[in-house]
Formats: structure tokens, sequence, C-alpha cells
């Protein structure tokens, strides 16, 4: 088994596009969950929004920016219509919800028609959207590979993981102003206890939507990255469905919910752990040290997540804060 090609590919991945946009939905994730306490299982839905919001645009001729900023404005009034008559629900209430919004989102951009209207002729209906990010090529300046002492990227590529982790950094930095603000204060008051938070004189529901549009902002620019660096749009489960949220959230509690950076630490390991794991059954069935009659080359993609899942389990019950995180953060009200 080729272990230098193997530890190289999960290295590229602990530093690709994939664990950038993981990163950047994460982080709007922890806005919800980790610092209010909003528990949102339908974060692809903001991803999907964003990602076609920019898609689209593009498609009909517009320039990346003002592409960007109309996928930012379709996930924020998806944002309105899923929070103000949401809001006021709590816990496994409103996880239901989100994630009943999602999937709703996600097949209205699978409909040939809605009604009336001819949606395919705008998202492509099942087959979604290719072709669109010519704009965003052209802006490249890497002419060539782009071949570090511990990565190596095609020029495509070095592009998207260079723009991808510009953003990660600058969500951070907007996060550790943003928590540091009363307004951050407020939030955590919120996630602890929000009667309290009332009887202070704050307004709960405010602040939480608020939250909901602030992190699903994040949760578009992590789709809008992602449908950039494979060039397409498609909505499909595994694109933009429930199994994305549910990364996300993986990402995130790996890392540390509520922490700053543990997001995106996360990312980086979930993103690294799925090559890894990947690499390493592939190559151990094709040595026959893994017999065929327990698993062929088909059954590697879904054991790679039995282990992962097992992995979970055992991090949840014996450091169910993440890698940098503190139990206290996970004490929400949820009343």
């Amino acid at each position: 088994m080729d272990w230098g090609f193997i530890l190289s590919e999960t290295v590229n991945k602990f530093f690709g596009f994939q664990a950038a946009y993981f990163a950047i939905a994460a982080i709007g994730l922890n806005i919800h969950f980790g610092y209010t306490g909003l528990l949102n299982f339908g974060h692809a839905g903001f991803m999907a929004i964003g990602a076609y919001g920019m898609a689209i645009s593009l498609n009909e001729g517009l320039p990346l920016i003002a592409a960007v900023p109309i996928g930012l404005l379709a996930a924020t009034a998806f944002a309105l219509i899923l929070g103000v008559p949401t809001l006021r629900l709590r816990a496994d209430y409103l996880a239901i919800v989100t994630i009943a919004a999602s999937e709703i989102a996600r097949i209205l951009f699978r409909a040939t028609e809605i009604g009336p209207f001819e949606a395919r002729n705008y998202t492509g209906g099942s087959t979604g959207i290719n072709g669109f990010s010519g704009p965003f090529k052209d802006l490249n300046p890497f002419d060539g590979p782009v071949d570090l002492w511990f990565v190596n990227f095609s020029a495509q590529d070095a592009w998207i993981v260079l723009v991808g982790w510009t953003i990660v950094l600058l969500s951070v930095l907007f996060v550790h102003l943003a928590m540091r603000s009363p307004w951050g204060r407020v939030l955590k008051a919120v996630r602890e206890d929000e009667d309290a938070a009332r009887a202070l004189g704050k307004n709960a529901y405010s602040v939480k939507m608020q939250s909901l549009v602030l992190g699903g902002l994040f949760g578009a620019l992590g789709g809008m990255v992602f449908v950039l660096g494979q060039s397409s749009v498609q909505p499909t489960p595994q694109d933009l469905g429930a199994p994305k949220t549910f990364f996300i959230w993986v990402a995130m509690i790996l890392g540390g919910t509520g922490k700053l950076w543990g997001p995106v630490i996360g990312s980086m390991i979930f993103s690294a752990l799925l090559q890894f794991t990947d690499l390493t059954l592939r190559g151990a069935q094709e040595e026959g040290w893994i017999p065929e009659w327990l698993m062929d080359g088909v059954q590697v993609g879904q054991t790679r997540f039995i282990l992962l899942g097992l992995g979970l389990m055992l991090l949840m019950a014996f450091r169910p804060q993440g890698i940098f995180g503190d139990k206290r953060e996970l004490a929400l009200d949820v009343r």
C-alpha cells in the first residue's frame, strides 16, 4: 500500500477547498448553535439558496460582483421566511422545522415546473446548473500548478483554496469582533437562559433572528465556495441535502462548539479523516488485507462513514465538547 500517496492526499484535503467551505459553513452553524443555542438542522438550505442565487445570476450573464450579493440577499430572505414563524419554537421543534425547510428548498430547486413557472429554465431542474464559473476562473492569478513543500494543487484548485481560506480568516476575525461586542454577549445570554435575558430587557426574539440571518449568510458563502470549486450546483442530497448539514455539524462538534477556531480546525480534521479512511480502506482491499466477502470496492464509501460514525459516538461519549470546546458551552436553555 502506498502510504506516501495516502498521506500526501490526506494533507491536501486537510488544507483543501472542501475543508475551507466546511469551515465557512460551520462558522455560521456555530453562530446559530454554539453562540445562540439554535438547533438548526437545515443549514444545507442556506448553502443551497446562496449557491443557486449566485449560479443563476452568473448563468444569466451578471458579473460575479453582483452575483455574490444576490446569493446573500436570497439567503437573508430565506432566513427571514424561516425565522419569523419558527423562532419562538425551542429545541427539537425548531430542529424539525429547519430540516423540513431545507428539504423543501432543495426539492423546489430540482422541480421542472412550479405552477405555471418553468423553473428548470433557471435552476436546471434535476440536472442542476453547470458551466457558470467562468467569471470566477478568469480572475485566477495562477498560471500553473502550485507545489509547496507540504501540499500541491492545480492552478484551478489553488485559486479556489486561496479564496476559500481568505474568506475563512476574514470570517473568524468578524466573529471574534462580534462575540466580544455587547451584541455577542447578549447572544450568549439568550443561549444560557432566554427568560433571564428577557427579564433584563433584551428582545430575545430579535436577537435570535439576527443570529439566524448572520449564520445563514456564512452558510450561503460556504455554499458558493463549494459550487465554484466543483463548477456546478446539483440539487442532490449528497451535495446540498441533509447529509451535508450533518457533515457540517460533525465538523463543528469535532473542533469544539462555541469556540472561535473550533469549526475551522474541526473542518480540517474531518476532511482529512474522510480522505484518509477512504484511501486506506481502498488500499487494504486492493492488497487483499480485507477479504472480498467482507468488503468490496463499492462498499468502501459506506464503510468509512460507519467508522467515522463510531468515532463520533466515542467523541460524544467521552468528550462531547469536542477537541477545543468547553462543556459549559453545551449547557443550553432548552426549556
